[in-house]
């Protein structure tokens, strides 16, 4: 007999996501398919998948090093709160990039989507 196919995750809208928390993952949950976390990036405007969709990534450049300094402070505090912490990147002293996964599953799940909402409520446009 057969496994039945899990039901595929909904698409959630950016102020859905941004209220929920973080719940801690230890493995054991199914990481999101390519189809699903597609979905859910179309709410997400300026987030696209990397590492062959296990990962999801947003740029951003600053008019100088202070501001992008800033910006990477905030989101430490957030990923702090939120128990999940993204891999941040600082170059040239002014380019930001924010790469998020859930390395417990090596791919991406609800965590993930939540941060990334809670981001772009406390980042520039």
């Amino acid at each position: 007999m057969s496994t039945p196919e899990p039901s595929p995750k909904p698409a959630q809208c950016p102020i859905d996501l941004a209220a929920k928390k973080c719940v801690p993952c230890e493995g054991g949950v199914a990481p999101y398919s390519s189809a699903e976390a597609e979905a859910q990036l179309a709410q997400l405007p300026g987030w696209r998948l990397t590492h062959d969709g296990t990962r999801i990534r947003r740029d951003w450049q600053f008019a100088d090093f202070r501001s992008a300094i800033k910006v990477l402070n905030n989101v430490a505090a957030l990923a702090e709160r939120e128990q999940h912490h993204p891999d941040l990147h600082l170059e040239g002293y002014r380019r930001v990039w924010i790469e998020i996964f859930t390395h417990a599953i090596g791919g991406l799940s609800e965590n993930d989507f939540i941060l990334a909402a809670k981001i772009d409520a406390i980042t520039p446009r």
